[in-house]
């Protein structure tokens, strides 16, 4: 229960109240142009731009009708203030063509449009003042002034938006929190777990954003970060309290982000593992090459009592229609068996030896974890081709089609020159013409405009 204020004297000094009431007016005559200027910062930062006369206007018409109901001056502002957060400016992100343009032809975007772009891009949020500065003064599209700025927003703390909202995007991590372990078979997997799977993720793959690594770290890199729950869990000895530290891994098969529970967790069932979900994570995740949909009518698997994964699956297969895409999937699946269902180690399922070994669609021959990882690392362009395609889906707020491939790989080949750093693909792509250009659409209405939610 919440219970308060219990004597209430006014409304208070807090640090949001700060940033709305930047004035306050000591007579009548003070109050209209008081009003205009809190009104005008606030407008400026919830619609992301410069504000006309007439929208200012109509938010002092709102204003007056607050005060002329209350008689006060702060609920004036808060009317206002009202109108404004419903107002679909603020709640969309539009991008109106300009007049004279010809239909079905590209052009680059205005510097606020550009900011916009950025700051949801990085920071999932609006504008700081400098970004809306800068793109006031139409500095953002020289290229010295946005890469300046590209790495101020890097460094932000208001980057973790960009750790989190992208990793839950690209590795399914949203899935991670409905995702509910059978109890009688992992009686140890709880919620303390689920949350710490998350985390260890979250600053294993923002540690490699933040400190501008190479990303392929993210699949072949031999630390992690874990508290004292994730450490028994994989076995890491002297890690003790909730507290998450930075540790080499001991063992070799759990380098990278295919060894971490989050992974390979959400990549399997309730129950039981799944070569067949863990296999096309890591074609559509990792290499950026997704299986086809399975053919209609397909028989699930028989889930026996007796009996390995491998032999399950085997049976699964005697199906020819099933047989052309397992034969593609199962062996990475495989490769990852000596992990369970909620990233444990073993080497024993149903009783019987785990047999990890698998033969890859180009003929290369694995046998468990490790080796995969050795497979993956010997082709970091392919993961970083990958990973470059999922960074820009984010960033765009749409899906990569084939006119966006060359802009993709030529981002790739000009990230390897400087060791695939996470900053070379993020400027890669803010740069890019996608990112900065925008085509024109035929529409009946004489406003062409395209918007996007402003939150993701």
């Amino acid at each position: 229960a919440i219970t308060g204020p219990i004597k209430p004297t006014g409304p208070g000094d807090t640090p949001s109240r700060r940033q709305v009431l930047i004035c306050h007016p000591q007579t009548n005559s003070d109050a209209l142009p008081c009003a205009r200027k809190i009104l005008n910062t606030l407008a400026r930062k919830a619609y992301r731009r410069p504000v006309t006369d007439s929208e200012t206007e109509r938010l002092l018409t709102y204003y007056q009708r607050g005060r002329n109901n209350n008689g006060s001056f702060d609920s004036g502002i808060e009317t206002a203030l009202a109108f404004m957060l419903v107002n679909p400016q603020f709640l969309f992100r539009s991008e109106t063509d300009p007049a004279g343009i010809v239909p079905g032809k590209p052009y680059r975007i205005s510097d606020n449009e550009l900011a916009s772009r950025l700051s949801f891009f990085l920071w999932s949020s609006i504008p700081d003042e400098q970004l809306l500065t800068l793109a006031g003064q139409n500095k953002l599209h020289d290229p010295a002034v946005l890469e300046q700025q590209v790495r101020r927003m890097l460094t932000d703390k208001r980057a973790d938006a960009l750790t989190s909202n992208f990793l839950g995007q690209w590795l399914y991590l949203r899935n991670l929190k409905g995702t509910s372990p059978d109890q009688q078979i992992f009686p140890d997997f709880d919620d303390n777990l689920r949350q710490a799977f998350q985390k260890e993720t979250e600053l294993f793959v923002g540690s490699i954003m933040h400190e501008d690594h190479s990303v392929v770290d993210v699949i072949n890199a031999d630390y992690t970060f874990v508290n004292e729950r994730l450490a028994r869990h994989y076995g890491i000895p002297n890690v003790y309290g909730d507290y998450f530290r930075k540790v080499t891994i001991p063992n070799p098969a759990r380098r990278g982000l295919l060894g971490q529970g989050s992974v390979l967790t959400v990549s399997s069932y309730t129950n039981r593992t799944s070569p067949v979900l863990r296999g096309k994570w890591v074609l559509t995740n990792i290499m950026g090459t997704p299986p086809p949909p399975p053919p209609p009518n397909v028989p699930p698997l028989k889930e026996i009592s007796s009996g390995t994964m491998r032999q399950r699956m085997e049976e699964h297969r005697a199906n020819a229609a099933c047989a052309a895409c397992h034969k593609v999937m199962d062996p990475i699946g495989f490769s990852l068996e000596n992990f369970d269902a909620i990233g444990e180690w073993r080497t024993a399922d149903q009783g019987a030896p785990i047999d990890a070994s698998g033969v890859l669609a180009d003929g290369s021959t694995i046998n468990g974890p490790s080796a995969l990882l050795n497979f993956l690392s010997a082709r970091p362009e392919q993961f970083v081709r990958t990973m470059t395609r999922m960074l820009m889906t984010y960033a765009l707020g749409r899906g990569t089609d084939y006119y966006d491939m060359p802009v993709i790989r030529g981002i790739e080949r000009d990230a390897a020159k400087q060791n695939y750093r996470f900053s070379a693909l993020v400027l890669g792509i803010v740069n890019s013409p996608p990112f900065q250009m925008k085509m024109t659409r035929q529409l009946e209405s004489e406003n062409r405009t395209q918007a996007v939610p402003v939150s993701r």
